[in-house]
């Protein structure tokens, strides 16, 4: 029975359900920087550089095998380097973004964390009546030597 209480208590902790949330929105965060990637950055970079369609860039090793009835029988092995390309694209896009956002939270928490100024040294007290009997006294004997 400690097994299931000790898993029950790891997984409502809040860091647990912290990261899920957190696997989720990135989840969905991901999907809209593919698709700013995809339909909005790379349609002008390949208009750039002569209309080409990034997914279409590929390079082929062995040509598709087709029977008579122009049927694809063995598909073509492709190296799709423009595929490679709008995905590396796509993971600067999320990387960029995910150091914005951690260079953020860590700038929250800097402030949160900053301590407090330390405080101005207290005035030396005055001396007793005292203390300053016994240096009259220190300094008069110090003028009859």
């Amino acid at each position: 029975m400690g097994f299931l209480k000790e898993f029950k208590e790891f997984a409502v902790k809040g860091n647990v359900m912290d990261m899920a949330v957190g696997v989720i929105i990135g989840g969905a965060f991901g999907k809209i920087v593919t698709s700013v990637v995809n339909d909005i950055i790379m349609p002008p970079v390949g208009l750039l550089i002569g209309g080409v369609d990034f997914s279409d860039m590929k390079l082929t090793m062995k040509e598709a095998v087709l029977n008579a009835a122009g049927e694809v029988v063995t598909p073509a092995v492709t190296w799709n380097y423009g595929a490679f390309i709008q995905q590396v694209v796509d993971f600067a896009i999320l990387a960029f973004c995910v150091f914005i956002l951690v260079k953020a939270i860590n700038s929250l928490n800097k402030k949160k964390e900053a301590p407090a100024p330390a405080p101005a040294p207290a005035p030396e007290p005055e001396p007793s009546k005292e203390e300053l009997l016994l240096t009259e006294i220190r300094d008069l004997l110090k003028e009859r030597k």
